[in-house]
């Protein structure tokens, strides 16, 4: 057993810790090792313990293979790590966490707030397996009024904050988003279209004619009467949107006392879709200008927490998570870490409402202020309306659990089926589907999609863009022997000492119990709902018949992986949905009865391929049809792209241009015009 603590100094993460932390530059404590290589982790945990100050910091466990265990923050450094060296008294998993620890980790900070967000910061980035994890973490979209252009638009943003102008969100999705901004271009006129869209325009588009954007691309409507849509609209989003609709109203009826009715229609129209707006954004808060509200419910070993979104009095949205954590956790234990990770990259409101109070909520705000650079409120309602806001979330969070818990169970059930049908060991943990897309063999794509126990693993899917070029187009099996060449090649060099692995232990018990007192606050490992996917497949479906498998089975023999379960899927006749035929290497070909639940899952699995392999050989293609022939000719950038084609309108007219006509062109030289009209006329 290697028993000698890592330098942070030496390591690839030390100098992305101490560069870019949140918290500054942090100093890292790394005790010397003990010589003993026969040493237990708890004897390892007491001789760095020697070594540890009673101030603030963070310790990371690693196991023999230096992947982190766990992180944890702790105001006494000393007394915390000093927890771990008893064995007796332990619940079983923090046992099997301290028996497999083969070196630490220290960084000492300044406080215990500067501690608390570097802790998030660390689990986040290295995912140990025993800290309650955030799963879904993505960052949320927001609606962008454009700053940078004369006439501003409005469009979807998702990520850094980079561009001028007005962020306004979060939003839940990017569903619910694209609804807004439709809504507000029936309401406010507002473009949506590219800048480069807007410059190159002669006549008003289509959005223009449905009464969806005043068009001031071609002058409908003058900069200045444009801006005040702008302001409106800004306005709207602000939390004005009473003010707002009372002014389109009063508007209304003048126009209508005037006669004008088609300007009063115009009215109408644009109140009728603010209303829709805000009737989409279901309970709007009177009393909270702007709040996100989290609501934790925990049943079956799992746990849901439902986030909604207020800003400038309005509803935004929820979405519900579904954090990894150890089924011994409490429900005020799971939000608490779940918290700290869930604004570690993204903007906090002034007020942070919870459905359960937190140990260290004082904490907790503390650090959101410090690293929001405006004081942050962490409270837990008792009455009123902020009360309702809290309880609405627990109904949200119970009711989505209670859909996932079904889904979870029928899952399982239907995996055992599949387990039984194709003569597997086991349930499979990972199935993985492969097909492939092309149209008459271009824009060849290959795909490959992942379904485990919690349903489509989207994040695990991977496409292949097919590269030889010694392949015949439309050559299916060669497609898919380039296919499986690269996967499994790949799976070999980063994986391939996982193969045969067997399931964890701590993923078929329950056995589960609190963590020991003065533990870190998510002290938690995984259990058998929550263990991470493995990187082999169980199972593997190619989407084809006898062909298409033989040829993977040789290319899996060459590669000497022989271990990996193959199944064919041929399509019935006529292509029937139903009546498909199974192809398993050493048996028979055979067909599921029409209704077997296990047929409908394959079938699902298959489609979900398909959709991908399809939607992934669009997008290639689509990327193609738009790609102009002048993106091809070195020296000509978008500037003098846009100066081209404003001169000739297309660039089939600049193939055949002369070079005299082509130096006409602003920006074209004659060396330039030379090297254009060579590149058309080799």
């Amino acid at each position: 057993m290697s028993s000698t603590p890592t330098s942070a100094a030496d390591r690839p993460e030390a100098a992305e810790e101490t560069g870019d932390s949140p918290i500054g530059p942090v100093h890292f404590e790394a005790a010397p090792a003990p010589r003993e290589s026969e040493l237990s982790g708890a004897e390892v945990i007491a001789h760095f313990v020697k070594h540890l100050p009673m101030g603030p910091g963070v310790y990371r466990m690693l196991d023999r293979d230096g992947e982190v265990l766990y992180v944890g923050k702790a105001r006494s450094l000393k007394k915390r790590v000093t927890s771990y060296t008893r064995l007796q008294g332990q619940p079983n998993r923090i046992m099997r966490m301290i028996l497999a620890t083969a070196s630490m980790e220290f960084v000492t900070t300044n406080t215990e707030t500067e501690a608390l967000l570097l802790e998030a910061n660390l689990i986040k980035r290295l995912r140990p397996r025993f800290n309650v994890l955030l799963r879904d973490d993505k960052s949320f979209p927001y609606i962008l009024v454009t700053g940078d252009h004369e006439a501003p638009a409005l469009v979807k943003h998702r990520g850094a904050r980079r561009r001028k102008g007005g962020y306004f969100g979060p939003f839940a999705s990017a569903g619910a988003v694209n609804r807004t901004i439709n809504a507000l271009q029936k309401a406010f006129l507002i473009r949506n279209c590219t800048d480069s869209f807007y410059a190159n325009r002669t006549r008003p588009c289509l959005l223009h004619q449905i009464k969806r954007c005043a068009a001031p691309c071609t002058g409908e409507i003058s900069l200045d009467d444009y801006a005040g849509l702008v302001a409106e609209a800004k306005s709207f989003l602000s939390g004005k949107s009473q003010l707002i609709k009372t002014e389109l109203a009063r508007q209304m009826e003048r126009a209508a006392e005037n006669l004008d009715y088609e300007q009063a229609a115009v009215y109408r129209d644009r109140l009728a879709a603010l209303s829709h707006v805000q009737s989409h954004q279901g309970i709007n808060p009177q009393s909270v200008e702007e709040a996100d509200v989290f609501a934790i419910h925990q049943e079956g070993g799992q746990s849901c927490i439902q986030v909604f979104f207020f800003r400038t009095g309005q509803n935004w949205g929820n979405h519900a998570h579904f954090p990894k954590a150890d089924k011994s956790l409490d429900e005020r234990e799971v939000l608490q870490s779940f918290l700290t990770q869930f604004y570690d990259d993204k903007p906090c409101p002034r007020l942070v409402l919870l459905s359960h109070d937190v140990e260290e909520r004082e904490l907790l705000s503390l650090a959101l202020s410090e690293r929001s650079g405006h004081r942050v409120e962490v409270a837990v309602p008792k009455r009123g309306e902020k009360k309702e806001l809290a309880d609405y979330a627990a109904k949200n969070a119970r009711e989505a659990l209670g859909r996932r818990l079904a889904e979870t169970s029928s899952q399982a059930r239907l995996l055992k089926g599949v387990g039984e049908v194709f003569d597997l060991k086991a349930p499979p943990r990972r199935i993985e589907v492969y097909d492939n897309s092309h149209i008459m063999g271009t824009n060849a794509v290959g795909c490959m999609i992942v379904a485990g126990r919690e349903g489509f693993a989207k994040a695990q899917y991977r496409k292949f863009n097919i590269k030889s070029e010694e392949l015949t187009p439309g050559d299916d099996y060669g497609m898919m022997r380039e296919v499986m060449t690269r996967r499994f090649s790949r799976l070999l060099k980063e994986h391939g000492e996982e193969r045969n692995k067997p399931e964890p232990e701590d993923a078929k018990t329950n056995a589960t119990a609190p963590a020991p007192d003065g533990a870190s606050e998510d002290a938690t490992t995984e259990d058998a709902g929550n263990e991470a996917m493995p990187a082999w497949p169980d199972l593997v479906f190619i989407d084809g018949g006898l062909g298409q498998l033989n040829a993977v089975r040789e290319i899996l023999q060459e590669l000497g992986i022989d271990d990996v379960p193959l199944v064919g899927i041929a399509k019935g006749p006529d292509r029937d949905a139903g009546r498909e035929k199974f192809f398993v290497p050493g048996r028979d070909s055979f067909m599921l009865p029409e209704r077997d639940p296990v047929l409908y899952f394959v079938q699902r699995l298959r489609d979900e391929a398909h959709r991908f392999a399809i939607g992934t050989h669009r997008a290639r293609r689509k990327k193609d049809i738009a790609r102009s022939p002048l993106d091809e000719i070195a020296g000509i950038g978008p500037t003098r792209k846009r100066a081209l084609l404003r001169h000739f309108g297309t660039a089939k007219a600049v193939s055949k241009a002369g070079i005299e006509d082509l130096t006409t062109v602003p920006g074209i030289s004659e060396t330039v015009a030379k090297l254009i009209y060579d590149h058309f006329h080799e």
